[in-house]
């Protein structure tokens, strides 16, 4: 498979954009079903995958409305670019300072341009957010971070992924993983890529033991397919949920590395696992590393 990768706007850590041909080879050929996401992060996997029809949701209601708004072509590249090229130019002139005055802004208005600025101009292109919902990362204190080059990359991000979106029939839903699942058909295949349980602890609203056995429960229940991503082992540990809760299903394996963590332990090779009840076609196995990223 050759297929072009397609890189959202919005970054996070533990992106799947490496992993799209792996989990796009899982889905069946004539599937005509919807492709439902409860947990939609940046929607790298959503935007690459086959279905014309998708569910995708998340308890994040910023990455909701900010895809909403793409959508809705309330942002589109060209209003990236200006609305970059003017704050980018502040951020120069006044540095670390006019990071905090638009995170102060968008904590207090929660606008979706806002969003992106902070998104690609925090520590690591973390997102995080404090107990009160307030995003907290702080500066990468990198005043020139908006360069031309780097508007025009981000502005032709945002035009990619709004081209697929007008393309396709996607519903963009701010809920829960249990909402999205219940309301999920057998004809449906749900891709979960919830927080990695004992690794990652920034998601919105935190990823406990009882969240993930939780899903594995509503998982379990459901008559349709899905794929869910987690890890496996690293060179330190294994995943315990593996043997504990997962093992029934079929479990694929890859290997990975993370360049980007708010600590340095967290920026290294782990192993990747993809959990289904869907087979997988070996027949394109062997080419899944060879599509161009733009």
């Amino acid at each position: 498979m050759n297929t072009k990768i397609f890189i959202p706007p919005i970054k996070s850590q533990g992106i799947k954009t490496k992993l799209v041909p792996w989990i796009r080879n899982l889905v069946p050929a004539h599937f005509a079903g919807t492709w439902i996401e409860p947990f939609m992060g940046t929607g790298a996997v959503a935007f690459n995958v086959p279905p014309h029809n998708a569910v995708l949701c998340d308890t994040n209601p910023h990455l909701i409305h900010f895809y909403q708004a793409l959508s809705e072509s309330k942002i589109t590249s060209y209003v990236v670019s200006a609305y970059l090229i003017k704050e980018g130019q502040t951020l120069l002139e006044q540095g670390e300072k006019h990071y905090y005055y638009i995170r102060d802004r968008f904590n207090a208005e929660h606008s979706p341009l806002d969003f992106l600025f902070l998104n690609r101009s925090g520590f690591n292109g973390m997102i995080r957010f404090n107990k009160q919902g307030n995003f907290n990362i702080p500066f990468c204190r990198k005043p020139n971070r908006f360069s031309k080059a780097y508007i025009t990359k981000i502005s032709n991000q945002v035009d990619n992924i709004y081209k697929i979106i007008q393309t396709k029939k996607i519903l963009f839903i701010h809920q829960s993983f249990e909402e999205t699942i219940r309301q999920a058909s057998a004809n449906d295949i749900i891709y979960c890529d919830p927080p990695y349980i004992d690794r990652h602890t920034d998601y919105y609203n935190g990823w406990t033991e009882t969240s993930e056995h939780n899903l594995f429960n509503r998982l379990s229940q459901f008559q349709g397919k899905f794929i869910l991503s987690t890890w496996h082992h690293n060179d330190y540990r294994n995943n315990q949920y593996i043997d504990s809760l997962w093992s029934k299903y079929s479990i694929l394996t890859r290997k990975h590395f993370y360049h980007v963590g708010g600590k340095e332990i967290n920026r290294n090779s782990i192993t990747e696992a993809l959990i289904t009840n869907l087979p997988y076609r070996e027949e394109n196995s062997k080419n899944i590393e060879n599509c161009p990223v733009v």
